[in-house]
């Protein structure tokens, strides 16, 4: 088998599904890990004949591992593994329960850790490979405290990944270690999460267009065949950023004084 073979999680549906069929259509083998096993194989099924579905709970570090065995098992070695799997609640500082707390922490960064440490001794031993955390630039921004401590976990995510990124660089710099920092994608990720946030692909938000998943997937592909450390989807996220560390105090009133008016 030719082409690079690359492993998702999150895989059943929003950034991760539109990804795997991206690169099913390129012709890359893909390894899908998600736990709803029927949405797992239709986004398998899309994405080809070289599409592999293993049904995968991210929160179970012998899960993900699993999913590495079975993808080394079926193609011989992995180029690209992306941490993708998220979930989001909606709560303030103020609400959030020890479960809220707990049940997002699992997904949004214990699935990243799981996924870095089971795929790294495999990089290692190649001496090659790219390590792929979706995130999102609310972890940089706290632009939505009702997304409180999802925010904070892909902020812990970000954190992370830099650290990785410099633990590998002396000895291992042709394993890379790429964050994604997407705005509002238009995925079933808000349904799940809940009110108050709608989000529709092309529709403006913070001044910022929503995107659509498969705009992010177009991204993530870019960025396989072009490793960089952080991707942000837009100047205009990247402008909100900027702004926020240079003035936090600042950044915040203003914001509170748009949303103000909002209401």
């Amino acid at each position: 088998m030719t082409g690079r073979v690359v492993v998702i999680t999150g895989a059943s549906s929003g950034i991760g599904g539109a990804l795997a069929v991206q690169l099913g259509q390129r012709g890359e083998m893909v390894a899908l890990g998600a736990r709803r096993e029927q949405e797992l194989r239709k986004v398998a099924s899309q994405a080809g004949a070289r599409a592999l579905p293993v049904v995968t709970d991210v929160t179970k570090r012998s899960d993900v591992e699993h999913l590495r065995d079975v993808a080394l098992a079926e193609f011989g070695h992995v180029d690209v593994w992306v941490n993708n799997a998220g979930r989001g609640i909606n709560k303030p500082v103020s609400e959030l329960t020890d479960e809220d707390v707990r049940s997002t922490v699992d997904v949004v960064l214990m699935s990243v850790l799981y996924g870095m440490q089971a795929i790294l001794p495999h990089f290692k031993e190649r001496g090659r490979g790219h390590i792929i955390n979706v995130s999102s630039f609310l972890g940089r921004v706290p632009i939505t405290s009702y997304r409180s401590i999802y925010s904070a976990a892909k902020s812990a995510v970000n954190v992370l990944s830099a650290n990785l990124r410099m633990e590998l660089r002396p000895k291992y710099p042709q394993i890379f270690v790429s964050v994604v920092m997407p705005g509002v994608v238009d995925t079933p990720f808000h349904d799940i999460a809940g009110p108050p946030l709608s989000a529709r692909a092309g529709e403006l938000l913070w001044g910022n267009r929503i995107a659509s998943a498969d705009e992010v997937a177009a991204k993530i592909v870019s960025l396989i065949d072009n490793p960089v450390a952080e991707l942000y989807m837009s100047p205009e996220t990247i402008g909100m950023v900027e702004g926020y560390f240079r003035d936090v105090g600042a950044f915040e009133e203003n914001l509170a004084k748009r949303q103000s008016r909002a209401s």
